[in-house]
């Protein structure tokens, strides 16, 4: 069963938004005291990722400002200074003539929120990190993207034009809006831009559910319903690990342009679900689903199986992109066993009627139904 680009593009990788309550540093992940306290203003700071961010920030001495339009909840200490402003309405009164070390840009996919903050943050910064996507490369049926690669086509008239709001009406625009958003980055602060492409990103506090589903699920029990052979890819990241890696990134001064996924070595999809379910004690048992069946039965990759695409054909390099360059400045990974636990323990914590509905993966009777035609099939 074959996944295209444009398909997993409207799917998408958009990071859920969430406000985490404080976790443990990863260990060994410090990359040792940095050389120089930081003036960072975290653009957004409130999502999945920027929360974290803040606390390691502050953990490492620097000061931290965020900016954002203040409708989020959080629990930063008074040390960190709030700015207000709608990037929407390009509103940046309250950046005008501030000057930081580094600005972290976590939200933006849309050109036009990068060029009208680079009205305001150019000359005022020496260093610009832009979170974008792996979702920007154009043909994810190779091995290896990295910073050379070919990177999605947008189709439409004016990428100036485009909204957050027009995007989320059509994701397909995500990858291509992103890849136009980094060349703008690039543009608007020459030599002194950094690219950070993540993978699907995971954790405690993930709203999409998009991984959580496995935990959760295995840790029900019972017969499991599998996607594949166990033998695909699957690239992923700890958002706590992409938040540390991208503070030490600004401590570096490390420019150009990295992929931030894991872990460091291939891992299959079978040894994903076998590891979340050594984290459980629900004995829960691995049914592996032939691709072919999924696609007969109408079952789709990442949403219904999520976090698995086939490794073959179209998606084959879609959980191989290159992290040599990213390992090489410093990419660190908690164990699986350490975020499944903690996402587990995570979801858990929330309200009944939100543990009753994941956002993604196979409602019970569903997964039941697979199993059963398929156990007569056999």
């Amino acid at each position: 069963m074959e996944t295209t680009r444009r398909e997993l593009l409207k799917l998408g990788l958009v990071a859920a938004g969430a406000t985490l309550a404080p976790h443990a540093l990863a260990a060994g992940s410090d990359g040792g005291a940095p050389a120089k306290k930081l003036r960072i203003l975290i653009l957004g700071g409130t999502g999945f990722t920027g929360p974290h961010q803040v606390r390691y920030a502050l953990a490492r001495g620097h000061a931290v400002s965020v900016f954002n339009r203040g409708k989020r909840s959080n629990d930063f200490p008074a040390s960190v200074e709030q700015l207000r402003g709608d990037r929407d309405s390009n509103d940046y009164a309250s950046l005008k003539d501030r000057d930081w070390d580094v600005v972290i840009d976590n939200p933006t996919a849309v050109p036009a929120w990068v060029r009208d903050a680079a009205a305001v943050l150019k000359g005022h910064t020496q260093h610009y990190i832009f979170i974008s996507t792996v979702s920007v490369y154009a043909d994810s049926s190779k091995a290896g993207n990295g910073a050379k690669s070919a990177l999605a086509p947008y189709e439409g008239k004016d990428a100036y034009a485009e909204t957050t709001a027009t995007m989320r009406a059509n994701m397909a625009l995500y990858g291509p809006l992103k890849a136009l958003s980094e060349k703008e980055a690039e543009k608007q602060f020459p030599g002194i831009a950094t690219v950070i492409r993540p993978g699907l990103i995971v954790g405690p506090g993930d709203q999409t559910d998009r991984f959580t589903y496995w935990p959760v699920r295995i840790a029900q029990g019972g017969d499991v319903a599998a996607p594949g052979d166990g033998s695909d890819p699957v690239q992923f990241i700890d958002a706590r690990d992409l938040a540390e890696w991208t503070v030490r990134m600004a401590e570096q001064r490390a420019f150009g342009t990295y992929n931030a996924t894991g872990p460091d070595y291939e891992m299959t999809m079978a040894a994903m679900l076998y590891g979340i379910r050594a984290v459980t004690t629900a004995g829960a048992r691995l049914h592996w689903l032939p691709a072919s069946y999924l696609e007969a039965k109408q079952v789709g990759a990442w949403m219904d199986m999520p976090v698995w695409v086939p490794g073959q054909g179209d998606s084959y390099g879609f959980h191989r992109v290159d992290l040599a360059p990213s390992l090489a400045k410093g990419l660190t990974y908690r164990p699986l066993a350490t975020t499944a636990a903690d996402t587990l323990a995570w979801f858990r914590t929330l309200p009944a009627e939100r543990q009753a509905t994941l956002g993604a993966g196979l409602k019970a009777d569903r997964e039941k139904q697979l199993l059963a035609e398929f156990g007569k099939k056999a």
